[in-house]
C-alpha cells in the first residue's frame, strides 16, 4: 500500500485532517459514522488511478479536533467545510465528491447548496428517513439508539441501530491496523451523541439537487429493500433518476473494496 500525503485545513471552528493519494481531477471523499477515513483506504488507493483522492476526515472525528469540544454541529458547517476543502485541493475547478452515511449528507447539502463546485455527487446510503413514509417511526428509533448511548454507551447504541436497520454483516476485505480500529472506538461516542441525531433529522433540498443535477443517490446491494438503501431510492425518485446500486451493503466501499471502485467509476466519470 502505498502511504497517501497527509495535511490539515484549519476552518472556523475545527482543524481538519485529510489524506491525500493519485494525480487526476479531484474526488473528495467524505466518510461517515466515527468520521476516520481508513474504511475507505483500500477503494481509495483503486481510485487513485483515476483521480486525486481526498479523504476528508469531518470536524469532530478523532484527527480533526474542535476548538470547543461542546459545540453544537450542523449538516450545513459540515458541508461548509467540505468546500473548503474543495477551494484548498481544486480551486480552479469543479470536484467529484463521494459520501457514505452521514457523509453522504453532507454530500447533499453541498451540492444542493454549490453545484458550481461540484461537477457530480454520489451519496451513497444517506440516513434521510425523514423523505421516507412513516418518518416518525424512523425518528423514534434513532432516538432509542440515542438513549440507548446515553444509559449503555456506544456498545448498546450500535445494538439497537443495528437491529433498526436489519442490514446484513460486513467484514471488510483487510482488517485495519490497531491505529485505526482505535480512531474509529474512539470516534464513535461523537457520532452517536452530536452527529446521528441531528444528521437524521436532515431534509434534503430535493428542488436544489433536481435543478442543479449533481447528486446521484446510490445504495448497497445487499441493502436492497432495507433501511439503509430506502432514503436514497426515495431520493432517485423524488428527483427523477433511479438510485444507482453498488455492490454489498452499507459499508461495501471496505468489504468490496474492487468491485466498489469498478461500479463507482462511471458514475464519478458521467458529466452531469
Amino acid at each position: 500500500m502505498n502511504e497517501p500525503s497527509r495535511g490539515t485545513l484549519r476552518v472556523r471552528g475545527a482543524e481538519l485532517h485529510y489524506e491525500v493519494r493519485g494525480e487526476g481531477p479531484l474526488l473528495l471523499m467524505v466518510p461517515g459514522g466515527s468520521g476516520v477515513g481508513d474504511p475507505f483506504d483500500a477503494v481509495a488507493e483503486r481510485l487513485a488511478a483515476h483521480f486525486t483522492v481526498a479523504v476528508h476526515e469531518p470536524r469532530g472525528a478523532p484527527r480533526s479536533p474542535l476548538d470547543a469540544p461542546g459545540a453544537e454541529q450542523s449538516v450545513r458547517e459540515h458541508a461548509d467545510d467540505a468546500l473548503r476543502m474543495l477551494d484548498l485541493l481544486s480551486p480552479d475547478a469543479p470536484a467529484a465528491v463521494f459520501g457514505a452515511s452521514s457523509g453522504a449528507v453532507t454530500a447533499l447539502d453541498l451540492a444542493a447548496r454549490r453545484p458550481d463546485r461540484v461537477r457530480v455527487a454520489v451519496a451513497h446510503e444517506p440516513p434521510v428517513t425523514e423523505i421516507l413514509p412513516g418518518a416518525d417511526d424512523h425518528r423514534r428509533m434513532f432516538a432509542d439508539v440515542h438513549r440507548a448511548y446515553r444509559s449503555g454507551g456506544p456498545e448498546a447504541a450500535v445494538a439497537v441501530m443495528a437491529e433498526g436497520f436489519d442490514a446484513p454483516a460486513e467484514a471488510p476485505e483487510r482488517m485495519p491496523d490497531p491505529g485505526a480500529l482505535e480512531r474509529m472506538r474512539s470516534g464513535m461516542p461523537f457520532f452517536l451523541d452530536r452527529i446521528l441525531p441531528r444528521f437524521t433529522r436532515y431534509v434534503p433540498d430535493t428542488a436544489a439537487l433536481r435543478e442543479a443535477g449533481r447528486l446521484l443517490p446510490a445504495h448497497g446491494s445487499a441493502s436492497r429493500g432495507r433501511l439503509p438503501s430506502r432514503p436514497a431510492v426515495r431520493l432517485g425518485e423524488l428527483l427523477g433518476r433511479p438510485a444507482a446500486e453498488l455492490p454489498g451493503g452499507h459499508l461495501g466501499f471496505a468489504a468490496h473494496p474492487g468491485a466498489f471502485a469498478e461500479a463507482l467509476l462511471p458514475l464519478l466519470a458521467a458529466e452531469r
